[in-house]
This record gives structure tokens, sequence and C-alpha cells, in this order.
């Protein structure tokens, strides 16, 4: 399991190197055509919009761990370790609940907007809105996994904090 788990996660970096890749080879076109040849590209502008929406949305999902996003975490500290779980818990649930909650409406917008497309590369809207689905089933997944780490006995391990002992 642990050798699958790293060769997906390798494959999601690698799906977010290609994305930043294809961004920056973009923006360096557009600064080229715009500057050397005069003549600016449109797409280029376009094509960095999309590879950033699904870079974002992918990195959040797949790649990005929870302890890594920017949190206010005042009171959340100054918990002792029985309120760290309690919150943590509330946190999780709550996230899962919102996010489940929202994915039908989700799924029916994204599906609607195979009507529209992009005005120069032509790229369907439920394309390029697909991640977004995807983003909230993985963060859903990742909330009920960390509830399940909450239940476990070792759940002190899942309050505390990089760097931090257990209690």
């Amino acid at each position: 399991m642990g050798a699958t788990l790293a060769w997906l996660r390798r494959g999601a970096d690698y799906v977010a190197v290609g994305l930043l890749t294809a961004m920056f080879l973009s923006f360096l076109l557009q600064i080229f055509s715009r500057y050397v040849l005069v003549n600016p590209l449109g797409w280029t502008l376009e094509a960095c919009l999309v590879t950033w929406l699904w870079l974002v949305f992918w990195s959040c999902a797949f790649i990005v761990r929870e302890r890594d996003h920017v949190t206010l975490n005042i009171l959340y500290l100054a918990a002792p370790a029985r309120g760290r779980r309690f919150l943590a818990l509330l946190a999780s649930a709550a996230l899962v609940a919102a996010f489940l909650v929202s994915i039908p409406a989700t799924v029916d917008f994204v599906t609607f907007m195979k009507i529209e497309s992009t005005s120069l590369l032509r790229i369907r809207f439920d394309f390029l809105f697909a991640i977004y689905p995807i983003f909230l089933l993985a963060v859903v997944v990742q909330g009920i996994t960390r509830i399940v780490r909450l239940l476990s006995p070792a759940w002190r391990d899942e309050t505390n904090e990089p760097g931090e002992g257990a209690a």
C-alpha cells in the first residue's frame, strides 16, 4: 500500500510539474511574441489561466498537505490535547459535510457549462472546470481520513503540530 501511495504522489507531482511547465512556456511565448515579434498572441494568456486554475486545484487536492495550509490556530494551540481533538473533529466534520452538500450542485453546474467554451482556445467550460469536483472529492476523502485518524487510539499524533512531541 505504501509503495502504491508513493507512486500516486509522484504521479500527482509530475502532473503539477507538467501544468507549471506548460504555464511557464506559454508565458515565455507571450513575452517573446509581444516584445520581440511585436505581435501578441491572445491564446497564451488563456493557456496561462487554464493551467493556473488546474494547477491550484490539482495541487490542493493531491499535493499540499493539511499542515502546509495557512491556518488561524490560536485557539487550537491554546487548547489541551482533548480540546484539540474535539476542535479537529468539529472542523473536519464541518468541512466534509459542507463539501459533500455542495457536490451535487457543483457537478450539475459543471455539466451545464458544456454549452460554453473559452474564447480563444475553445476549451469547453465543463472540461475546464472538471478539476473542481475532483478537488471536492479529494478534500472529502482527506477529511474522512482525518476523522478516522482522530478517532483512532493514536489520535494524539494527529493533534500535535509539526515539531511538537506527544503530550
